[in-house]
């Protein structure tokens, strides 16, 4: 299976320069993207949509109820905010692009030796969310790999390039702190939750997938996308990028939203986890990659959720006779399963697990 999976693995790096896009990364009509929308050089009115919370905030008494507010406020409305004044470095972001940046520019056979199709593989190089099975492929190159505790997992990363496993170490001990406050945050701001550091241990022991992102410049960037339309099957995701191109969706409305970068901001996405033990109250964020004629984009996404095979369900103080269960317990382990069985643009995970009412 991995000879046939790496013998039908092709890079979309390997793509880039051409002047069309073979038809297997090609889109449906209605699922393609607006590239009015995909205009690096353009002020986002989304800038005012998005919520920029100043972390810094949270750790004084006097200012934090009012940050508990805004935490609240954003997950409620659109399942992503921006945070700044979160106390990384952003020597430590660079740095952790840069180096991702590095690894992409090896030599193919160099990064051919992560290939794999195996989605429970604790490193792996691909392109599309499942290359054996999805119908229309992303336009994208990735590294996928686990990160908490580092201890466990950086002796798998790669070794070259030299100093990848010192600089994404570093950034990933970073952003698995930043996510513990986060996520006691986004507990502690659901009303009615009388414990909100019962899952603490389980959140620090959680697990963290980190995924290195590259999108080539597209030739046809109105017919393809980077990432399709999806949801993170975990607690939150936390993004560090080099350029725009991330889009959500305004469920109410159907409208897809460009996410404006800031200066030593991350942007954190809620994932399905957080809907499953809010009940429904938040939801998890549709979001979607899209690329460009001109430029490539580059970005880590930290993805975590709690212990892999541990089972999420709705948080007890949230369910009563106004609110009922909306949801059975899964784990992340269950969803690399389904992801491994089915198409991207499938159903769903989390649809398997809500209750009809």
């Amino acid at each position: 299976m991995e000879k046939d999976t790496k013998s039908c693995f092709t890079s979309a790096m390997q793509l880039e320069g051409g002047k069309n896009i073979p038809q297997r990364y090609i889109l449906p009509p209605l699922q393609r993207p607006n590239i009015n929308n995909n205009d690096f050089s353009s002020s986002s009115s989304s800038t005012t949509i998005i919520p920029v919370i100043d972390l810094s905030l949270l750790n004084d008494p006097l200012t934090r109820s009012q940050t508990i507010n805004e935490i609240r406020s954003a997950c409620d409305k659109l399942g992503i905010f921006q945070v700044i004044n979160h106390g990384m470095p952003i020597s430590v972001m660079e740095d952790a692009l840069a180096i991702s940046k590095e690894f992409f520019q090896l030599p193919s056979e160099e990064k051919m030796k992560f290939a794999s199709g195996n989605v429970h593989d604790p490193v792996r190089y691909g392109t599309s969310m499942n290359h054996v099975r999805d119908n229309v492929f992303c336009w994208r190159d990735f590294l996928k790999h686990y990160a908490n505790p580092i201890s466990e997992w950086s002796h798998t990363w790669p070794l070259n390039p030299p100093g990848y496993r010192q600089k994404l170490g570093s950034y990933a001990k970073a952003v698995h702190l930043l996510q513990t406050q986060l996520m006691r945050g986004v507990i502690e701001s659901l009303a009615g939750v009388k414990n909100a550091d019962y899952l603490d241990d389980d959140i620090k022991q959680g697990s963290q997938l980190m995924v290195l992102n590259y999108y080539p410049s597209c030739p046809e960037p109105d017919l393809a996308l980077g990432m399709q339309a999806h949801t993170d099957f975990g607690t939150m995701t936390i993004l560090n990028r080099t350029e725009p191109g991330l889009e959500f969706m305004d469920v109410m409305t159907g409208t897809w939203h460009p996410v404006s970068s800031i200066q030593g901001g991350l942007v954190v996405l809620l994932g399905d986890q957080t809907e499953i033990m809010s009940n429904g109250k938040y939801k998890s964020l549709i979001h979607r990659a899209t690329v460009n004629m001109e430029r490539t984009r580059l970005s880590i996404a930290s993805i975590h959720s709690l212990p892999i095979q541990k089972k999420v369900g709705p948080i007890l103080d949230l369910v009563n006779s106004q609110h009922p269960i909306a949801y059975k317990e899964g784990s992340f382990g269950e969803f690399l399963d389904h992801i491994s069985a089915n198409s991207l643009g499938g159903t769903k995970y989390i649809d398997t697990l809500k209750i009809p009412r």
